[in-house]
């Protein structure tokens, strides 16, 4: 049986379109017959970026709060590396938060 794993990452609302195709196009959110399957919810993130950091959004030291997608996806782990991958190159961050959580299928 393949190991199935949820990849859950936040993007801000403008990119994530073009994150969502990126991640389904390396083979995340493939379920059946489907493909680029995912579930997403709107809210806000927020960060103060550092001094060394290059902020996609906002200024460094001053405190941001940005309009955000929170995906949920599922990926085998065949294409999970090339699936991380996609996400860190499509999204806009300079760091990429995200979660990988191994799945049990019954």
């Amino acid at each position: 049986m393949t190991q199935i794993y949820k990849l859950v990452f936040t993007v801000p609302i403008a990119a994530a379109d073009d994150v969502r195709r990126a991640i389904g196009d390396a083979g995340a959110g493939l379920i059946g017959n489907y493909s680029h399957c995912s579930f997403s919810v709107r809210g806000v993130g927020r960060f103060v970026p550092l001094p060394g950091a290059e902020p996609a959004i906002g200024s460094i030291g001053v405190p941001e709060e940005v309009e955000e997608e929170r995906v949920e996806c599922q990926c085998s782990e065949a294409v999970l590396d090339a699936v991380l991958d996609a996400l860190k190159n499509a999204h806009p961050y300079e760091e990429v938060a995200y979660d990988v959580w191994k799945l049990e299928s019954r």
